[in-house]
């Protein structure tokens, strides 16, 4: 970092071991010298609820637990700084834009004699985090707050105002242009991601062909469908007049909500896996996060063992629709509570083909108008069963799931990639705001760069 940016001409050691050395000028003091505390209950009927969030002080979120505490809520002024004391939400804090009320659990404090943007850089910044939070008390390790009179104890850098406010006025420019960039990344994440699914769901109901003679399924969503996908559904399966199929005709449609008693004590270091829908994501399984049972409690029910090319479908909860592949077993191993297990049917369906299907936007979209419960929405077994799909020939499926792994691996290195960036970018942004705020780097004579278009 100190390559870039020059360094101060003479350092003196601060005694602080969170903040290291600091320019000559510059001093260590306790916080509690520079802020007030805020204690000022109001009711969020006259100050608007705010949310402290990773990213700052924001209008409430829609997603936040709503309480009944409405009338018992800490006032916050402009230009507050609030964090939250619980380190299970370390870095929610900043300073606010608004005037409001946070929950109780917060600690709003009242710059004085301190540049409120640079109090936002500082007391954001990743080494105070770590500080802030090494003052806490409380039984379980990853969930204790630090009061404000604690807070109030850690010393800060004590340095000129002017300073301050350059230091703010160069973080506030850098990062911007950094969070631009990670704005960019993040946009091609999420096109990547519709180009996904696009390629799944038109190769499961189009195929590979452009040029294939296409004929209507009769189905709404389906639409038209290569001519001889329909012949094969009334020909060779001998349906009705359909024009497609539905997916319990094709597949052993397996699952119920785990066993009945099954205890956390059970669970073994050694023995079969037991999968549920917190141990995969991304449609791999994570076997090394599942629990194990005994072989005995295993063999207990038939309709819930694992083969290989299985595939797990999430039938209710706010994971509904989410999907994992059994590519291959480590060993034995069963689902639990809330999961479906679909098995191709042989000479019916390529068990890729029908996850690549199932995780296409229509089956989606099917799992999400069929769901019902206002707070736990769920799709039974009989309308997952009910759902009409397409059907190629078994050949055509594994040459289609061919295709789609191949694409899907491509845009996934790309998005790998993106990802990737997107890390380095932040890291860099955490790595420039402390070594701006605790004096490691001199931006006093720091001026942005002209923009392009001006000298044009």
């Amino acid at each position: 970092m100190a390559g870039r940016y020059k360094l101060y001409s003479e350092y003196k050691d601060s005694s602080v071991e969170w903040l290291g050395d600091l320019p000559t000028h510059w001093e260590a003091k306790r916080l509690g010298q520079f802020f007030l505390e805020r204690r000022e209950k109001v009711s969020d009927k006259d100050y608007s609820a705010l949310s402290v969030t990773m990213q700052g002080i924001v209008p409430q979120l829609d997603t936040a637990a709503k309480t009944n505490a409405g009338d018992n809520r800490k006032l916050v002024l402009k230009n507050d700084f609030v964090i939250n004391s619980r380190s299970d939400r370390k870095g929610s804090s900043g300073v606010s834009p608004y005037d409001g009320s946070v929950s109780l659990i917060s600690i709003v404090l009242e710059p004085r004699n301190i540049e409120p943007l640079y109090v936002h850089h500082l007391l954001r910044s990743y080494p105070f985090q770590e500080e802030f939070y090494r003052f806490g008390k409380g039984i379980v390790a990853d969930l204790w707050s630090t009061n404000s009179s604690e807070m109030k104890n850690i010393q800060i850098p004590c340095i000129p105002l002017p300073e301050q406010k350059q230091i703010a006025r160069f973080l506030d420019h850098e990062t911007g242009k950094i969070d631009l960039l990670i704005e960019k990344q993040q946009a091609l994440i999420a096109l990547l991601k519709e180009k996904r699914q696009a390629v799944i769901s038109h190769a499961v109901t189009k195929g590979l062909n452009p040029n294939a003679p296409m004929k209507d399924s009769g189905v709404e969503w389906l639409g038209d469908v290569p001519e001889h996908w329909f012949s094969l559904l009334t020909k060779e399966f001998r349906l009705e007049e359909w024009n497609s199929t539905r997916l319990k005709f094709e597949s052993s449609l397996k699952g119920r909500l785990g066993w009945q008693g099954l205890k956390a004590d059970e669970y073994l270091d050694e023995g079969p896996h037991v999968v549920s829908s917190a141990h995969f994501d991304h449609d791999q399984i994570y076997w090394h996060k599942c629990p194990r049972v005994s072989e005995g409690r295993y063999a207990q029910d038939a309709n819930i063992q694992l083969a290989d090319h299985d595939v797990l479908l999430m039938k209710d909860g706010a994971a509904l629709g989410k999907l994992a592949f059994v590519d291959k077993l480590p060993g034995h191993a069963c689902l639990n509570s809330h999961l479906l297990l679909l098995r191709p049917i042989e000479q019916a369906y390529d068990p890729r083909f029908l996850f690549h299907l199932l995780t296409s936007h229509v089956f989606q979209e099917y799992m999400a108008l069929c769901g019902t419960g206002a707070t736990f929405a769920g799709v039974s077994q009989h309308a997952i069963g009910d759902f009409p799909c397409s059907l190629p020939p078994l050949g055509e499926q594994k040459r289609i799931a061919c295709v789609i792994d191949k694409k899907l691996g491509e845009l996934d290195s790309l998005s790998k990639k993106a990802q990737e960036a997107i890390g380095l970018m932040q890291e860099r942004r955490t790595a420039l705001i402390s070594a701006a705020v605790t004096g490691k780097i001199d931006v006093r004579d720091w001026e942005p760069a002209p923009d392009m278009k001006d000298e044009l």
